[in-house]
């Protein structure tokens, strides 16, 4: 018994300890995601802006074109796979891969290039035997442009100069804290990227009903300026949103491992006052009964 007691002792008290470091896990993840929800906040203004300036011009300025806005027929794809370094955040990655290799399984190994960002999607595109054509793994938790701007230019460029096709990028939505959704955006071409709002206003700017914009030097050398920035933008305003996400599930993780830990501590502790009490009634029993023999 008293070896049984030993025993419940040491379980409760490491128990407690993992409790603990999963509290102080959920703690540092809460803050971490109320930056990062600020960050991927911050960025939209700037895409969005972009992103009408192009629609202006690709409307306005009828004989401007640029292979980024054009549909080619589809022989190879690209595909960019965001997930995090780190684990203990529940199902964020396992969810996000699984879309990925769902969507990537009905396509000819040899026609596809693959850029993974983080390490836990390049670890399982490199156990299923996949090519990776690039990767980053690493990144802080809170990246700045300049971190993936090479990466991000690169791959862009697979497209530009024709070694894909499409390009799609693949990740978490942040949808609230609770709840991370995985997306699959197609990324380029940009053709049919744009809303029936904004092509009705650029349409209105062509036919000089709205005020018009003077490009320097001219309308293509804008655009060609532009299109690659702004899909640059996309990705990293996409890896802002898995980012937060990332730190949404971990905080949930840990929040739910928390509490499964305060169960089992109550479990366990009903279970050595339960032994504790069976022991102390035994030796009262032995101590009567040893009593009685004497008298």
């Amino acid at each position: 018994m008293a070896k049984g007691l030993r025993e419940l002792r040491a379980r409760i008290r490491s128990i407690k300890n993992t409790q603990q470091i999963t509290k102080a896990m959920e703690l540092v993840s809460a803050s971490k995601l109320r930056r990062a929800q600020e960050r991927a906040t911050s960025s939209k203004p700037y895409a969005e802006k972009m992103r009408a300036l192009i629609a202006h011009i690709a409307g306005s300025a009828l004989d401007v074109s640029h292979p980024m806005l054009e549909r080619r027929p589809v022989k190879n794809t690209g595909f960019i796979l965001i997930t995090s370094d780190r684990g203990l955040a529940g199902g964020y990655n396992a969810n996000v891969i699984r879309a990925f290799m769902e969507r990537i399984k009905s396509y000819d190994a040899s026609t596809v290039k693959i850029v993974a960002i983080g390490r836990k999607g390049y670890d399982h595109i490199i156990k299923r035997g996949l090519p990776v054509t690039d990767s980053i793994i690493g990144l802080d938790d809170f990246p700045r442009y300049q971190d993936i701007q090479a990466l991000a230019s690169k791959t862009v460029g697979y497209f530009t100069y024709g070694e894909v096709d499409e390009l799609y990028i693949v990740y978490n939505e942040f949808v609230s804290p609770l709840t991370q959704r995985p997306k699959i955006v197609r990324l380029l071409p940009l053709t049919g990227a744009f809303s029936e709002q904004e092509q009705v206003t650029a349409q209105h700017a062509a036919q000089g009903t709205s005020i018009d914009y003077l490009y320097e030097p001219s309308p293509e050398e804008v655009l060609s300026v532009l299109l690659p920035r702004y899909a640059e933008t996309l990705i990293f305003s996409a890896l802002l949103e898995a980012k937060a996400g990332e730190h949404a599930a971990r905080m949930t993780a840990m929040g739910a491992a928390t509490d499964a830990a305060s169960e089992m501590i109550s479990t366990y502790t009903l279970e050595l006052n339960r032994a504790r009490q069976a022991a102390i009634t035994q030796e009262i029993s032995e101590i009567v009964a040893g009593a009685n023999a004497l008298s």
